[in-house]
């Protein structure tokens, strides 16, 4: 590792840790209500949510509409196993945020396996299809709590933990798209037919991005059973799906900032709309119309916020561009 990347990372959690402590202390001192502690912890999961997508939509190059229903699959999985009471208290809210990403993967593997053998208008309609058939399952067995919900969730609030899963998650999916084998997505993304040329597996390859981006779907799921403390299969309708796919095209597909801007701007607009409460939702729209024609490719398109590359300028010393 080299010097520049070793100060990146520095630099970087230093960063973390100041918005961290930011915002703690503006809710210590009472400046964030409890309301808008609320929007924070729904600003946190969208942005999982969001980022996840875009492994799918942006890096692989696959439109799917069923995010939301790898989220209900976390966040019911979640949410059971911490009403069972197998592991009280906070290490069983932490293991059921596992518990949740995990049993999401899992079905993200059955259902990518033959989806992904689809592509375009195909493959948007069999994972729209699936994220209803999810939302019928979840209302029609007993378990879940039927069409009148889940109840009786513990309710798990704690700013600390959700913020640093949300820094852990964003990082964890940028690490792996910028990894070898998230070179190997991209490459899929550019040019199937040339990849497969090349000898990269494209069906190992279009699962795996798929699995990664339901793992996280679910941890965000997780995150949201524990801290509504109530479900409802409703909550997970392809309108939910489309939403988080807006913030990905809004954001510019294939770029993880562009995704997390997009998702604080999505999750704070329609709250600031709200004083024009009759036409909030008719200037969301009007808003997302303008963004789109004079900024089709998204707010950033496939750029990223890169500090290595201040701290490269930063650092370069004025002869190191003489030849």
């Amino acid at each position: 590792m080299n010097k520049t990347k070793k100060i990146s990372y520095i630099t970087t959690i230093v960063i973390v840790l100041i918005l961290y402590f930011i915002l703690i202390g503006l809710m210590q001192a009472g400046v964030i209500s409890r309301f808008a502690k609320g929007i924070l912890v729904i600003i946190a999961i969208n942005i999982i949510l969001a980022v996840s997508l875009n492994v799918t939509v942006g890096c692989l190059g696959q439109i799917t509409l069923g995010h939301a229903g790898f989220m209900s699959v976390g966040a019911y999985s979640a949410a059971l196993f911490t009403k069972s009471g197998i592991i009280p208290g906070i290490p069983g809210y932490l293991i059921g945020i596992l518990v949740g990403g995990a049993v999401a993967g899992l079905v993200g593997i059955i259902v990518g396996v033959p989806a992904l053998r689809l592509k375009g208008d195909y493959l948007a309609i069999i994972t729209l299809a699936f994220g209803e058939i999810i939302r019928v399952l979840i209302e029609y067995f007993d378990f879940t709590g039927g069409a009148q919900g889940l109840i009786g969730i513990p309710r798990y609030q704690n700013f600390t933990i959700i913020f640093f899963v949300t820094v852990l998650s964003v990082a964890a999916m940028f690490s792996i798209m910028t990894s070898r084998h998230g070179r190997a997505v991209l490459a899929i993304r550019e040019d199937e037919i040339a990849s497969d040329a090349a000898g990269i597996d494209t069906t190992f390859y279009k699962t795996f991005a798929f699995t990664i981006s339901a793992i996280f779907a679910g941890v965000a799921g997780a995150l949201y059973a524990h801290h509504m403390g109530v479900l409802g299969a409703k909550q997970f309708d392809y309108n939910y799906s489309i939403a988080i796919l807006v913030m990905v095209v809004l954001g510019g597909m294939g770029s993880f900032t562009g995704a997390t801007l997009s998702a604080v701007v999505l999750t704070i607009l329609p709250e600031a709309l709200r004083g024009f409460n009759d036409y909030r939702m008719i200037l969301y729209s009007l808003i997302l119309i303008i963004m789109m024609l004079f900024r089709p490719i998204g707010l950033l398109g496939r750029k990223e916020f890169e500090i290595t590359k201040i701290i490269d300028k930063l650092i370069k010393k004025p002869g190191d561009n003489a030849i």
